[in-house]
């Protein structure tokens, strides 16, 4: 008897049915950059998709069993992420199907999702406006312990060096001695004038193109505060990258970094006190790099909550 092309047959299963070479349990098994995209609701409530890379994993708990099921994790990947829009409560379904469907392989699951995230943002003084990209990356992990999830965003800014301020000023208080010499009579005009002119600015301060690297886990009960969390680093530090410039934005951009004389040290600090104060944030780290333009290296500091026990609190990178 000849059999259709679509006559059901048994198939081999190799992962299923072939022991292991060498047996022995595996931290995480998955996929690693799936492609597919991600629907987030914007807080006026329109729903934007943006392509994203995912990866999936299970662990693998039967030192006897060969493999996971990999085509299980990419149609739930699909399925789930294609469908409706990335809130905690998807990728708590999410995850409970990778384990429902390893339930005789896996007790562990995680997914990590990559994209990036395109804000309009208002230019400093005009009219103008924008868009600003914010590499994002959302982790989401279930186990024994329960369901976790986290927010990893970067935000770039401008930091201004105190040191370098504060000698440049001194610089320009010398040049004023030397042009209006003690007991010569100061002309008001004469100085404003004096003021406006390259004498009057001897020396300026360097200041940098500088990054925020944050990581926030997020408390039960709340949406992902993606744009939120992104409007915290900001207004903490107050001297974010513009995209539509023109001259009075970029004089209120110069005033905001004179404003703003910062450390890494003092950008690291004013990022930790905003977060720390965030109801919807029980754990968290991040990095402050300033891309010197002095040195040819990086100032850098970190900080986290310090949640006991937290594998946020010791990491580097």
């Amino acid at each position: 008897m000849t059999m259709s092309p679509t006559s059901a047959r048994a198939m081999p299963d190799i992962a299923r049915d072939a022991e292991p070479g060498a047996a022995g349990q595996l931290d995480w098994v998955g996929m690693d950059e799936i492609a597919v995209p991600v629907r987030l609701a914007n807080p006026d409530g329109i729903i934007v998709q943006s392509p994203a890379r995912v990866a999936a994993y299970v662990n693998l708990k039967r030192a006897d069993a060969r493999g996971i099921h990999m085509s299980r994790l990419y149609l739930h990947v699909d399925r789930h992420l294609s469908s409706e829009p990335l809130t905690p409560c998807s990728l708590r379904r999410l995850l409970r199907d990778f384990l429902d469907s390893h339930a005789d392989l896996s007790d562990r699951a995680r997914v990590g999702i990559r994209f990036d995230h395109m804000i309009r943002r208002p230019a400093l003084a005009s009219d103008n406006s924008g868009w600003k990209t914010y590499p994002v990356t959302i982790n989401a992990s279930m186990d024994a312990s329960g369901f976790a999830v986290e927010v990893e965003t970067e935000v770039l800014y401008s930091s201004t060096c105190p040191c370098s301020a504060a000698l440049a000023r001194q610089l320009i208080q010398e040049q004023f001695d030397a042009d209006f010499p003690e007991g010569q009579a100061l002309d008001r005009h004469q100085v404003i004038a004096w003021l406006g002119s390259e004498a009057g600015i001897r020396a300026t301060p360097h200041s940098q193109r500088s990054s925020a690297h944050v990581r926030v886990r997020l408390a039960a009960g709340f949406d992902l505060p993606i744009i939120d969390l992104i409007d915290l680093i900001e207004s903490a530090l107050q001297t974010p990258v513009q995209t539509a410039v023109k001259r009075e934005d970029e004089q209120a951009f110069a005033l905001l970094n004179g404003q703003n004389l910062m450390f890494c040290e003092d950008a690291a600090r004013r990022m930790q006190e905003a977060l720390d104060a965030d109801e919807r944030i029980v754990d968290f780290w991040l990095r402050a790099a300033h891309l010197e333009s002095l040195h040819p290296h990086d100032a850098v500091a970190y900080a986290s909550k310090g949640v006991e026990g937290g594998y946020l609190a010791s990491q580097l990178d």
